[in-house]
Formats: C-alpha cells, sequence, structure tokens
C-alpha cells in the first residue's frame, strides 16, 4: 500500500509517522536520530482512529486517514493521552469528519477544552478504569494510568486481537523509517539507548506509578499479541524484555554494574584527573567505564546514563565557592528525576578553596534519596600531581570493591 501506511493485524493499520525536522523533543531533549508519532486506524463495523499525531506531520496523516477509510466514516476517534505531540491534530480530524465521536478519559475532556478544542457535548464518550466499548467484532478494555506521564492517560487492551495501546509507555525516541515491529529492528543496538533516555527523563520522575501500571497490566498480560505506543516500534514479540527494562528503570535499579564519571573542568585539569581515574578503574579490570563532559554532553544523556550505571563519579573544579554550574544543573536533574539508589564517588578541585566536594555531599544527602558516599574521596589543588596518588588508588579500589559486593549481595538474594 502506498503512503507509507502499514498493517498492524487483521482490521488495524499503522497510520503515524516520522519527524526528521524537530531537534528537540518537548523543546529540550535533542533527538538526532527523529521521532515517530505513532497513530493507529481501526476497521471494524465503526471505524476508529487510535490517536493523533504532532501538527509537524499532519497533512501526511490526514492523507494516510482517507486512504484506510476509502470512502467510508469516521466514527470514534479515541485519545489516550492528550500531550500535543500525540494530540496536535484532534481539531483537524474532527473539521474533516464532523460527525466522529471523542472517546478519552473525563479529565482527558478538560485538557482538549483547555488547549481550545471544543467538542460537542453529544460527540463525547468518556471511559474509565474497567470500561468496555465494542465497535463491532472488536472489544476495548480500558485501564487508568495516571502519571504515565500525564494525570488523564488512560490504555486500552483489544480484547479482541490482542492489541495494547498503551500510550506513551514502552515508547522511544528515534524514527521508524519503514519500520515498524521490534523484530524488523536491531533495537538493543539502535533503540535501546533512546528509549532509556525517553523513559528517565520524560517519566522518571514517576516511578511508582510506572509500577504501579505494571501491577495493573500483569493479569492482561497473557491476552497481549501486540503492544502499540504512541512512539517507536510496535513489539509483537519479546514482551518480557521491554516489561524487564521498564520495571528496572522504574525501580531506580541500576540496569548495568559499571561507572559513569562526569566531569565539570574549566582548563582542562578536572578533566585529566577524571581521565586517569577512568585509565586506573580500566587497569584493576573495571572496563565497564563511561566518562562525560557535563559542559558539552546534553543533560538528558547524563540523566540515562545516570539511571543505567550503579556507579557515578562527581568530579567538579569549585566555582564562586561552590558547585560548578553545569554540575549543579545535573545534580538538580537527577533529584527533580527521583534517581536514588545509587554509589557516589567524588573527585573534587579548587586552587585556593576547595569547598565543591562538601557541597555536592551536602546536596545528595540532604536532596536525594539512598545516595551512598564513599569515603575515599580525591582533592586536587589545581592539578593533578604525585601527591594524588595514594587518593586515586584509594577511590579506585573503592569503585571496585563497592560493585563486587553489589554483584555478591545480588547472587545472594538471587538464591534465596
Amino acid at each position: 500500500m502506498l503512503y507509507n501506511i502499514r498493517k498492524v493485524t487483521d482490521d488495524l493499520y499503522y497510520v503515524g509517522g516520522n519527524d526528521h525536522r524537530t531537534h528537540l523533543f518537548e523543546n529540550i531533549h535533542p533527538i538526532p536520530e527523529g521521532v515517530s508519532y505513532n497513530s493507529y486506524l481501526l476497521k471494524d463495523e465503526k471505524n476508529v482512529l487510535i490517536d493523533t499525531v504532532d501538527w509537524s506531520i499532519v497533512k501526511d496523516f490526514l492523507e494516510r486517514i482517507k486512504v484506510v477509510l476509502n470512502g467510508e466514516p469516521l466514527d470514534y476517534l479515541l485519545i489516550h493521552h492528550l500531550e500535543l505531540d500525540h494530540a496536535g491534530a484532534i481539531e483537524e480530524v474532527i473539521l474533516r469528519y464532523p460527525d466522529v465521536k471523542v472517546i478519552c478519559s473525563e479529565q482527558g475532556f478538560e485538557f482538549m477544552s483547555q488547549t481550545g478544542y471544543e467538542i460537542k457535548e453529544e460527540n463525547k464518550i468518556i471511559v474509565k478504569e474497567g470500561d468496555t466499548f465494542s465497535f463491532g467484532k472488536h472489544t476495548f478494555a480500558f485501564v487508568e494510568a495516571p502519571m504515565v506521564h500525564w494525570p488523564e492517560v488512560i490504555m486500552s487492551l483489544d480484547v479482541t486481537n490482542g492489541c495494547l495501546f498503551s500510550a506513551d509507555a514502552f515508547g522511544t525516541f528515534g524514527a521508524l523509517d519503514g519500520k515498524l515491529f521490534n523484530d524488523e529492528v536491531n533495537f538493543d543496538r539502535d533503540y535501546l539507548d533512546h528509549m532509556r533516555r525517553y523513559l528517565t527523563n520524560i517519566v522518571g520522575k514517576y516511578g511508582a506509578f510506572v509500577q504501579d501500571v505494571l501491577k495493573k497490566a500483569a493479569p492482561l498480560l497473557p491476552q497481549v499479541k501486540f503492544i502499540c505506543p504512541l512512539h517507536g516500534p510496535v513489539w509483537r514479540n519479546d514482551f518480557g524484555y521491554i516489561i524487564g527494562k521498564y520495571d528496572t528503570w522504574s525501580k531506580y535499579e541500576p540496569e548495568e554494574y559499571g561507572v559513569l564519571i562526569v566531569y565539570g573542568s574549566m582548563y582542562g585539569n578536572t578533566e585529566r584527573a577524571a581521565q586517569e581515574l577512568a585509565s586506573d578503574l580500566c587497569e584493576k579490570g573495571m572496563t565497564n567505564v563511561v566518562v562525560r563532559d557535563v559542559s558539552s554532553t546534553h543533560v538528558s544523556y547524563l540523566i540515562s546514563d545516570a539511571f543505567k550505571y550503579s556507579h557515578i563519579v562527581l568530579a567538579s573544579v569549585t566555582y564562586n565557592l561552590g558547585i560548578y554550574p553545569p554540575m549543579k544543573d545535573f545534580l538538580n536533574d537527577m533529584e527533580a528525576l527521583n534517581l536514588q539508589n545509587r554509589t557516589i564517588g567524588i573527585l573534587e578541585n579548587g586552587t585556593w578553596a576547595c569547598t565543591v566536594g562538601d557541597k555536592m555531599e551536602d546536596f545528595l544527602d540532604e536532596n536525594m534519596k539512598l545516595m551512598d558516599v564513599l569515603n575515599e574521596r580525591v582533592t586536587i589543588n589545581t592539578s593533578l600531581n604525585s601527591a594524588n596518588r595514594s587518593d586515586m588508588d584509594g577511590l579506585t579500589d573503592a569503585l571496585i570493591e563497592s560493585i563486587k559486593n553489589l554483584k555478591e549481595l545480588k547472587a545472594k538474594k538471587a538464591d534465596k
């Protein structure tokens, strides 16, 4: 079929599209590989459009709807989530199909009104947890998913064909570019980092809500044959893999044992110390090490890495007797996104009044949960020299010992 329309399963068509022109998702997060906006059209006794798209691709989107309908009416518009990258075309759809009935949560309709979308009262259908709705052969069951990641979010399961429409859950940055299904892509290579960055930066704060939805959805999983998110690939197998990732991230458990070194350096001295630490770790056998410049790495990538690795080293220069501003921004974002359960090492630098180490440790103690700051600390006066050797060895050994202890603890728990 022309127009980049793909069939998901019997009666269900993908009518979304890709965006390679937008540089910042939500005008915050870089998306160098683009993003997809997913929408689906169910052909049944009554035809149902499932979510819309961002305004940036609305022309092609409307054309796809017209082609799939092939002269038939559009009877229903089902909206799971009112963020405008999915709800941006509601008004355009209603203008072309004025008799369409809109299905949404009660709060979703409030958000539509706030956005300026005027829906006739007789065309509104409010659904809530436990409701079902039949379109002919296909019956949908609705589940509320508040704060994943807006309060009005609902999910639905087509109990006829097993399609779970999961809203933003299980979504990812990265355009699809012709592919549709998870088994048509090399997910670990091309999408896993995008998905982690998407989840941790956008939904990371609401881990407890994600856990609630995972528990609520667990009884439905035997019926699920497709997971249809609003961004990224449609999943038609390997559900345990993706659910496992969401479970890990939303419980704030590290995905990997390793060390993320984030450094803030004005003239290169702290950077050299961070690189020396990385070299020492690798020489002693801990090679799962990532080094990031806090000034030149977008914070969304830093947050993704912080959720990924078990250990984080904060290496910062002192600035105005405090924390180097880009490092302070990173700390603020970690706090805002509720990151917890990490082991932290500190490397501090200052030419005359080195205060940054204490200030970073105070921030972690006062503002964040379950952050274990190692006693071993490296303090540099301007630049690394031979006097710092024993402290560098001490921090390196403490990081490696801590990782070893965490692995042993996890193994003991697994044995029980």
